[in-house]
């Protein structure tokens, strides 16, 4: 799947790209009162880019540069832009470097 095809409401989603942005971690508080933290990324690949939330330990497992490969992803909207996120069944891994 290419980036550029992502809608918000997409299931299932599997892609490789590169992380081209990454910010710096902030905790936040889930609506169940657990601290967690997480940082906003950007992941691009030759169709486009889309923002990629990175949750826990999927922050210090990617860099700038890395070629990734997201695997069950879902795309939801955040404040009105299209968001890609691994959430609780998803996976993110590195397969090599940009």
């Amino acid at each position: 799947m290419k980036i550029s095809e992502l809608k918000a409401g997409a299931t299932s989603v599997e892609l490789e790209g590169v992380i081209t942005e990454k910010g710096e971690p902030r905790e936040v508080v889930t609506k169940f009162g657990k601290p967690l933290k997480v940082a906003d990324a950007v992941i691009s690949d030759d169709s486009g880019s889309i923002a990629i939330s990175l949750w826990e330990a999927n922050i210090d497992l990617v860099s700038v540069g890395d070629k990734v490969k997201i695997t069950n992803g879902y795309v939801s909207e955040f404040k009105g832009n299209p968001q890609l996120s691994t959430g609780k069944y998803g996976k993110i891994e590195v397969v090599g470097k940009e």
